[in-house]
């Protein structure tokens, strides 16, 4: 049962991938993000070793890959700004799955949250103009 849950899910995510618009992908990937690290912190109450690096490695996945989708030559301080503030979540991200440190998933969270705040809020009619390459 599991196995067949896990399999809809991943035909779910990709048929909504199939037909989202590059600013839903990006808001996909913060919510996958916020998705991991609360998995990951109840792995670390729960004591599940395993499982926490399995997430936090997800949760760093993506995040990596919102970072890498930024478009530098377009919208170059507010690009800056989000590349320090990835580069800062993906040290905490590691030092939280090294440390077990839930305080810092936290701070990671509470930052994504406030940067996928501001992502939604943009107007549809502005989806095309974007920091992030992949939602020009």
């Amino acid at each position: 049962m599991r196995g067949s849950m896990q399999s809809y899910r991943k035909v779910s995510v990709d048929s909504d991938l199939a037909v989202a618009s590059p600013h839903r992908i990006i808001q996909m990937l913060f919510a996958g993000a916020l998705e991991r690290l609360a998995q990951a912190k109840c792995a670390i109450e729960q004591g599940d070793v395993a499982q926490r690096g399995v997430l936090m490695g997800k949760a760093i996945g993506i995040v990596s890959g919102l970072n890498d989708s930024l478009n530098m030559d377009t919208e170059g301080d507010v690009a800056n700004n989000l590349t320090r503030l990835y580069d800062f979540m993906l040290r905490r991200m590691s030092e939280a799955n090294i440390n077990n440190d839930v305080q810092a998933i936290d701070e990671v969270v509470a930052i994504l949250k406030t940067i996928k705040e501001g992502w939604d809020a943009i107007p549809s009619e502005q989806h095309n103009i974007s920091s992030h390459g992949d939602a020009r």
